[in-house]
């Protein structure tokens, strides 16, 4: 990101109102133009990072996460939202499904994605996308003088941001259900208006985390291992969440 991604916009305007909407509409092309990418990975490497791209070897991958991506927008309306992506149970490809989803937000050229690792018991997106080590999430919820700034990365492909989980820590769902951790998504989220946040969360057999983020986000995406999720374990994970944000199930074959 620069280092104006976090700075207050200038135009103090109602969003409903005409010359509010042109603000809006300023904003975003200023957020879009700000996510240029000078690493921008190739074919080959997206594939080892096993994230979708525009090439014909991933084309059946990739309309797969458009679809989702498209039935998400018609639940979301003209408004940007904040979506969990969760798995049933540890090892089903919850991680997998989250920056995926996101990377097909990041397609459209007038959107952007933000990604944001929820899950520090088991963090897995900095080091899925070759992401050196650094601050995240945790150390920002902690210590918030440091800035959102310095715990936002570049990914490699246009327009998809990472936020990474940050110093490990296994009593999580304090963090989850604070102020800051509230406030620190509505900041990212209304800061501009084609942004669109993913929470990768932890799983939600064995803690309760899963459904304390669930009340941050306005949809929940419940990924169970095909083959591997037993019907009765979908359906218990599922009647955990609200049922007006839960926007449905992904069986997901990788791991």
């Amino acid at each position: 990101m620069t280092a104006d991604e976090n700075a207050p916009l200038s135009d103090p305007l109602e969003p409903g109102s005409s010359v509010g909407q042109l603000a809006e509409r300023r904003a975003a092309s200023r957020s879009i133009a700000r996510m240029s990418e000078s690493r921008e990975l190739s074919a080959r490497q997206l594939d080892e990072r096993r994230l979708i791209h525009r090439d014909d070897t991933a084309r059946m991958q990739a309309d797969a996460f458009r679809e989702i991506r498209t039935r998400l927008l018609a639940l979301g309306g003209d408004q940007n939202f904040v979506t969990m992506v969760v798995p049933v149970s540890s090892g089903c490809g919850g991680s997998f499904v989250a920056r995926n989803l996101a990377a097909a937000f990041a397609f459209d050229e007038a959107k952007t994605a933000l990604l944001i690792d929820c899950n520090p018991r088991h963090p897995a997106q900095q080091k899925a996308l070759g992401i050196e080590a650094g601050p995240g999430l945790i150390d920002y919820l902690d210590h918030p003088a440091i800035g959102v700034e310095p715990i936002i990365y570049r990914t490699g492909i246009p327009r998809l941001r990472l936020i990474p989980a940050g110093k490990p820590r296994e009593l999580t769902g304090e963090y989850f259900s604070s102020f800051r951790m509230r406030a620190v998504l509505d900041s990212l989220r209304c800061r501009y208006p084609d942004r669109y946040l993913f929470l990768d969360g932890p799983a939600t057999k064995g803690s309760p985390d899963a459904r304390i983020l669930s009340e941050l986000a306005d949809f929940v995406v419940l990924v169970a291992g095909y083959g591997r999720d037993t019907p009765a374990a979908i359906a218990q994970a599922a009647a955990a969440f609200d049922p007006n944000r839960f926007a449905g199930v992904v069986f997901n074959q990788l791991p």
